[in-house]
């Protein structure tokens, strides 16, 4: 029960449901063990003495039962369900809210569909254990004591036969229980993987187009696929071994209960309505007994589940606010880097060594380097999307960790290669880092980022609803649009991370005259592998395997015979080539 122990914080503010939902199962399991005893009375009283004046009577009183029966049935059932989607409404909710906390060094590993699975089916899957199955087994347990109560009351002996019976079902049920859970373990953790596959393959799917590997993709989800479909068969084999020998036990104790009980009618000891009373709850006993293998069922689905999303809530933050935290200031965009480290992985080689600049208000740092020099690395760790592992990153002077996370990433805008967008409207899209901004400022940023004029093009302007990922744009407007967000917020500290490089040049044109706009006064990082991105920078680091081989300005560079010089002979001298080709 660890699971449900540390899950406990969600459901039990909602206890009062669960608990009145008790109290209307204590009537409907009192009720049915009445049925066993009218029957009696009816075989005994009615029947055996020939007082056929009581069937009326009977009938009534029959009725009633069933009347409260159903109502308590009703509350029974309600308040069960009110149980189970009020606390997993709050689970769902507090899942989303330490998904939006977590850092990326968490994302980093993370599938999108195993996520995705575990906020939809593994909730689901608890909360129907917290509905149903909490309530059933108590309905269950209750059955069984009322049900003994009685049949003690008719004949100790048999009662004594049924008890026998009972430690046999136990230990099936308990074995059971021990290879059912891992089996339902792995049924969710091979569903996260099949989900995951499908998502991969949805975002994808123009890569997996244009390079024909239509059957490849569906040789993969079919693998995957298979795994699924044997764990599932895994577990229904589990379940094919143990509900016979379970029904075996119980068929075995009804026969002797049958014989027994047939001689104790014979011998006048016991009347023929009790007999049959009896066997109606003999079976109100075995039957949940053996019914006890379905709740084991949904218990172990649950609590697979219930670990899985434990997995979340329990995953590390460490990206942490001081209590004292900076909030709300406005600031000026003074970067500095003393002697950062950064390394994202322990075993891994170090992503940042011995990082060291100075970045006044309005400075503009060009960033390059192969890939994986650690050009973002540099960023995340401005926006605290990364802890450095030795040394400080300082704004205004202060580490920044002094600021709020929110204080310090409103300060700061993003423009990246491939700017995500909303299935939203522009305006929203535009508007998403300054909700409360006016139209006129959200038309006033898109001016400015040149993206006005194709955003009245189109069907209803600023309304236009966007498809998936900003599907209906190009790639420049996608990029203007980001453009104007970035400005809406009005950052102190820019990052381009290679904003202009999956663009033709009459776009990467447009786009970097927006871009100056936008750069005018504020801190800016440029990421680029185009010299011509950053070639008016006011001081260029030039980065090899996580360390600073060059720094200075463009026109310094070019004279040192270095690693900047070589990558502008490559780019040049290729550009000179294709000219000279052309000619």
């Amino acid at each position: 029960m660890d699971t449900f122990k540390k899950l406990k914080h969600y459901y039990w503010p909602f206890k009062h449901y669960f608990l009145w939902s008790l109290f209307a199962l204590l009537f409907v399991t009192g009720i049915t063990v009445v049925y066993p005893v009218i029957i009696q009375k009816t075989i005994d009283d009615v029947v055996a003495e020939e007082r056929y004046g009581l069937i009326p009577y009977l009938a009534v009183g029959f009725i009633l039962i069933m009347a409260v029966k159903g109502v308590a049935t009703y509350f029974n059932q309600f308040l069960g369900d009110l149980f189970g989607i009020k606390s997993v409404y709050t689970l769902r909710d507090g899942l989303y809210q330490k998904l939006q906390r977590l850092p990326f060094k968490y994302y980093d590993n993370a599938k999108t569909g195993d996520l995705m699975s575990r906020l939809t089916a593994d909730v689901e899957a608890f909360r129907f254990f917290l509905s149903f199955g909490f309530s059933e087994f108590l309905r269950i347990v209750l059955l069984i004591l009322i049900s003994l109560s009685v049949m003690f009351y008719y004949s100790i002996p048999l009662a004594l036969i049924t008890m026998a019976a009972m430690p046999f079902l136990g230990v099936v049920v308990y074995q059971f229980d021990k290879r059912v859970h891992p089996a339902f373990r792995g049924i969710r953790e091979s569903f996260g993987r099949l989900n995951t596959r499908v998502q991969e393959n949805i975002s994808g799917m123009n890569t997996v187009k244009s390079l024909s590997r239509e059957n490849f993709e569906i040789g993969r989800f079919v693998d995957h696929n298979d795994n699924y479909r044997q764990n599932y068969i895994g577990t229904a084999n589990i379940w094919a071994k143990y509900f016979p020998l379970m029904e075996f036990i119980g068929n075995v104790c009804v026969v002797v209960l049958l014989a027994y009980g047939g001689y104790l009618v014979i011998n006048g000891s016991l009347s023929l309505g009790e007999l049959v009373a009896f066997f109606s709850l003999v079976w109100y006993i075995l039957g949940p007994l053996m019914n006890l293998g379905f709740v084991i069922n949904q218990f172990s689905q649950s609590k697979a589940s219930g670990e899985r999303l434990l997995e979340i809530l329990e995953a590390s933050e460490d990206i942490q606010e001081k209590d004292e935290a900076i909030v709300g200031k406005q600031l000026q965009g003074h970067v500095t880097f003393n002697d950062v480290k950064l390394t994202y992985t322990k075993d891994d080689d170090a992503a940042l060594k011995h990082i060291n600049f100075d970045a006044p208000p309005g400075t503009v740092i060009g960033l390059i380097g192969a890939t994986g020099s650690g050009k973002t690395s540099i960023t995340q760790l401005i926006t605290r999307f990364y802890e450095p592992e030795e040394g400080e990153v300082l704004v205004d002077q202060s580490p920044v960790h002094d600021y709020s996370l929110k204080t310090l990433r409103k300060n700061i805008g993003f423009v990246l290669q491939e700017s995500f967008l909303f299935s939203t409207t522009i305006k929203e899209n535009i508007a998403y880092g300054n909700p409360d901004a006016s139209l006129e400022d959200v038309i006033s940023a898109a001016k400015r980022a040149d993206a006005h004029d194709f955003i009245l093009s189109m069907p209803e302007g600023y309304d236009t609803m966007l498809g998936e990922r900003g599907m209906g744009l190009s790639g420049g407007q996608k990029q203007r649009i980001a453009i104007a967000r970035a400005i809406l917020i009005d950052p102190s500290i820019l990052i381009l991370d290679d904003a202009t490089s999956a663009v033709d040049m009459e776009t990467e044109f447009k786009i970097q005259k927006a871009l100056k706009e936008v750069m005018d006064g504020r801190t800016t990082f440029i990421i680029a592998h185009r010299i011509s991105s950053l070639k008016h920078a006011d001081e260029i680091l030039v980065l090899e395997e996580g360390e600073v081989k060059e720094r200075g300005r463009h026109e310094e560079l070019l004279n040192n015979g270095g690693p900047y010089q070589r990558i502008y002979d490559i780019q040049y001298q290729d550009k000179e080539h294709i000219m000279n080709t052309a000619k």
